[in-house]
């Protein structure tokens, strides 16, 4: 159950130091995804959907985008109509991230991330509040279904994390940033499977 008083959301944390938090958090143990929901109240559908996307950026990887791609898609969706915390099957909530995973995701956020802290600030708000909010939630169900094709999964990957650290951040460049990002991979991905069509078409009349 949400209890914004156990644990208020602090906006003066960055995105580091929100992924840092939570590693220290869950000490030896982990946190669960129930757990770690309740700790990010109001920033819960961007940092859960970034903490989603990170392992999904390695490129080729197959298997976990479309396990995890699932997930993305239900957290999207819920923010797409406006549902003020993400709600998750309890069996899904009870899936522990390890601690090590935790550790993990801080020390790659600390070596590897702290531009987006130095670039993201609150700007731009329409984008990131309000409708602007759905919108990011459309964005990231369209990159999600791309993140499921075998060896797609980097380019729609990079696009979540924009829209997640945008909504994180409340910038609304960033979101603006991972919509594109996420159309231009569409419109790739449609270039291509026409061009595919197109071939085989020629191909076919070429053997008759």
């Amino acid at each position: 159950m949400h209890r914004p008083d156990a644990h208020a959301d602090d906006v003066s944390h960055d995105v580091v130091r929100l992924l840092r938090r939570l590693a220290d958090d869950g000490g030896e143990a982990g946190l669960t995804l129930g757990e770690i929901r309740d700790r990010l109240d109001e920033r819960a559908y961007g940092l859960l959907i970034l903490l989603l996307s990170l392992p999904c950026l390695v490129p080729g990887l197959y298997g976990v985008p479309q396990v995890v791609g699932l997930v993305i898609i239900m957290i999207a969706a819920q923010l797409l109509i406006g549902r003020e915390e993400p709600w998750l099957p309890r069996r899904v909530l009870s899936l522990r991230a390890k601690a090590k995973w935790l550790k993990a995701m801080a020390d790659f956020a600390e070596a590897r991330l702290g531009w987006v802290d130095r670039l993201s600030r609150p700007r731009l708000a329409m984008f990131a509040t309000g409708l602007g909010e759905r919108m990011v939630g459309l964005f990231m169900i369209l990159a999600t279904l791309t993140i499921v094709l075998p060896m797609t999964n980097t380019i729609p990957s990079v696009a979540l994390a924009l829209l997640a650290v945008g909504l994180i951040q409340r910038d609304g460049l960033f979101v603006l940033g991972g919509m594109v990002v996420a159309i231009g991979w569409l419109v790739a991905l449609a270039i291509l499977a026409g061009g595919l069509l197109l071939g085989a078409g020629w191909a076919g009349q070429w053997l008759n």
